[in-house]
């Protein structure tokens, strides 16, 4: 049992703030949240975590990273720094790198980047293939993602890509955008991924507006990301629907692109969750405290709303509300301890890992 006290603020998501609170855990669950004068009594046989002022929060939920590949980028970002416009071609040298690598090495690399990832208060991570563009390389990417304990995707990402595969995802998504598959392309492949019990996520909206966000809609997708080119038909439909919609600003920031429009879609009601798209590419960061600083400064979120959107928006963006992303009785003990007085310091004290003890399942992890 750890009984994490001394605390300045607990940010529970779902009851708010508690002053001076404490959180109790046991085994792999927490099992009680509030005053720590109210929970003393019970956590007398616990072991103690002194949390000196700092602030507690529930770990961060990435729904949406691509971290299985076998070498970065580094030329395409130097080429890009030098006015050489992003077309999608790296999918393909990362696809060439993917398939020559071997499943041991891949994992090797993947667990390397968790290690990062929980070093940087993220205790969920979705992950998805699509490097593989072919059936064989795909199952491998997705047999490295299921042994390294992450939420695989299967990701059709290029239009020489492989086959539907069904029997290790969980969910399905399609880049659907003008340098990828058309609405009606990504219509075919999600609509058999459902029949094949598979749950739905598109790529909409990135590069240029296609209608990909109202056929996240129209198939009742769970997520529908990037959304930088939607518009607020696109919110509205979204929001009808009950579709999340997943913003991921480290890619604007990374590109010194477009950010997408974050304060439209949360006023039409959308539910917006936060994630880093981490790949070799387009967004090489795995922390989820940088993104909600950008999330903050350029797509003027609030320090709740960008918290709120990195933890159990997250969660309902992977059909797991109900296990993470809110420190409740009951819920998984995800928590991490932030070494700050105040919650609203994570993003103003932006580039800086306030991280001082991340638990995962109730077991440190960093």
């Amino acid at each position: 049992m750890i009984f994490i006290r001394n605390t300045s603020e607990v940010l529970t998501i779902t009851r708010g703030i508690i002053r001076r609170g404490a959180v109790l855990i046991e085994g792999e669950n927490i099992i009680a949240v509030g005053s720590e004068r109210a929970l003393a009594k019970r956590a007398r046989r616990a072991r103690e975590m002194d949390a000196r002022g700092c602030v507690v929060l529930p770990g961060f939920v990435d729904s949406h990273t691509h971290p299985v590949f076998a070498a970065s980028r580094v030329e395409e970002f130097e080429k890009r720094i030098r006015g050489v416009r992003y077309d999608g071609s790296g999918i393909q040298d990362s696809a060439r790198k993917v398939r020559a690598a071997t499943e041991a090495e891949l994992l090797v690399g993947l667990k390397e980047r968790i290690a990062q990832f929980h070093r940087h208060g993220t205790t969920t991570i979705e992950a998805k293939s699509g490097y593989g563009l072919t059936r064989e390389s795909e199952l491998k990417m997705l047999r490295v993602i299921r042994r390294a304990g992450l939420i695989p995707t299967f990701l059709v990402h290029a239009k020489d890509g492989c086959e539907l595969v069904t029997e290790i995802a969980e969910f399905c998504d399609v880049f659907c955008d003008r340098i990828a598959f058309s609405v009606p392309e990504s219509r075919r492949i999600l609509v058999a991924a459902k029949r094949a019990g598979m749950k739905l996520k598109i790529h909409a909206e990135q590069t240029s507006h296609t209608g990909g966000a109202r056929l996240a809609a129209e198939l009742g997708a769970v997520s529908a990301d990037h959304l930088e080119c939607a518009t607020e038909a696109d919110a509205m439909a979204l929001k009808k629907a009950g579709v999340v919609a997943t913003l991921l600003p480290g890619v604007a920031f990374h590109l010194g692109g477009k950010y997408a429009p974050a304060r439209m879609l949360m006023d039409a009601g959308v539910t917006v969750a936060l994630a880093t798209d981490f790949n070799p590419g387009t967004c090489p960061c795995p922390n989820m405290q940088l993104v909600i600083a950008i999330a903050c400064s350029q797509m003027r979120m609030t320090p709740v709303e960008a918290i709120r959107a990195a933890t159990i928006n997250g969660a309902r963006a992977l059909c797991r509300e109900g296990r993470i992303g809110s420190l409740e009785a009951g819920k998984q003990a995800d928590v991490i301890v932030l070494d700050v007085a105040d919650y609203r310091e994570l993003p103003y004290y932006f580039g800086v890992n306030h991280c001082r003890t991340v638990i995962r399942r109730g077991k440190v992890v960093a």
